[in-house]
């Protein structure tokens, strides 16, 4: 299996608040020097970029023009710990580029805002608006927006009319995972599938599904989830229930592999000697349990960043007789933990 290559990067806005105890946000205020920040607060931040030697990309700051850049970015996702990846990377591109985030969160479990609280979006002056998953696919959302005639930008989403899409090829990673699965000798597969309202979800489910018809032998079950933790926990009482139960669980992402884990500990089985699992993404949900998670690597902080770039590039272009490709995808990668192991036959 593939492993990150722990390439080496240079400070970011959030290595900056970190260090000087602040927000992002307040950071950005401080390096587009805005109002609404202390003298103390200020002098902490200037403290913090020269001791890190944090450099903004000024050459990419002046694509924005003069006037105050509003970008709103409309968020609600079942895990945490994506949107946390996914917050990050937006927060870092609209510092780059001086832009403003106005930020309207949806409801739980990835509901979408109101028509009311969309409208009062549109209304507060943004130009273009970042949509992370699911939302990028919710017809209440891309009713009001479209209908407002604003640029959008979808991180993860497949196929969306008047939005830019910036994405991974779910189904190549999903088939790629199910092959090391089949590769290490198990034959008993189970996989929980994410929110069926997500064309990743069926993409995912499409690729384990390609995997497994090119081996003969192998045997399946299915559960459904929708990607937060509760629903893993579900989904994997039901696939230990299946007889014979799966050697192996694939969960479409990390947050149900962590509750796949769980189970298996709960069960006394040992992971992975009695039980491998793996997940999707690559959050830091990966590798704050035991044993850390094998896993596709889906790059959400750059896959946001991308979608804001692109936005700016979108909002700036004065030639609407050329129009911006809409779909882009970003690479993926296998990243080999602790949670895997050859089949054992003992």
């Amino acid at each position: 299996m593939a492993k990150n290559s722990g390439a080496i990067r240079g400070p970011t806005i959030i290595d900056v608040a970190a260090q000087a105890g602040v927000s992002p946000m307040t950071v950005s205020r401080v390096i587009n020097d805005r109002p609404g920040v202390g003298p103390e607060t200020r002098q902490a931040v200037n403290e913090a970029i020269r001791a890190l030697g944090y450099t903004p990309n000024v050459a990419a700051r002046s694509l924005v023009t003069s006037t105050e850049l509003r970008i709103g970015v409309v968020y609600s996702n079942p895990s945490a710990a994506f949107m946390s990846d996914f917050l990050t990377g937006v927060f870092e591109e609209a510092s780059i580029r001086g832009a403003r985030l106005i930020l309207l969160k949806g409801g739980e479990g990835g509901r979408p805002p109101s028509v009311a609280e969309l409208k009062a979006l549109v209304a507060s002056g943004i130009r273009g608006v970042i949509l992370a998953p699911p939302l990028g696919e919710s017809p209440v959302v891309l009713r009001a927006l479209s209908k407002a005639g604003l640029p959008m930008a979808a991180v993860g989403a497949y196929d969306v009319e008047d939005a830019i899409c910036v994405r991974i090829d779910d189904r190549r990673a999903a088939y790629e995972m199910t092959r090391e699965l089949i590769s290490l000798g198990h034959r008993h597969l189970g996989f929980i599938l994410g929110n069926p309202d997500q064309a990743a979800s069926g993409q995912r489910l499409a690729g384990f599904q390609d995997a497994v018809r090119e081996t003969p032998g192998v045997t399946t079950v299915i559960a459904q989830g929708d990607f937060s933790f509760a629903s893993g926990l579900g989904a994997a009482e039901q696939l230990l229930e299946a007889t014979p139960p799966p050697t192996a669980i694939f969960a479409s992402n990390d947050d149900m592999a962590a509750a796949a884990v769980s189970v298996a500990h709960r069960r006394h089985l040992d992971v992975p000697r009695e039980l491998t699992v793996v997940g999707f993404d690559d959050t830091p949900a990966a590798v704050t349990l035991w044993p850390p998670l094998t896993t596709v690597h889906q790059p959400v902080r750059k896959l946001a960043a991308e979608a804001l770039g692109l936005l700016t590039a979108e909002i700036a272009r004065t030639s609407p007789d050329s129009p911006a490709r809409r779909e882009h995808v970003l690479e993926h990668e296998i990243v080999a933990r602790q949670s895997t192991a050859p089949l054992s036959l003992g």
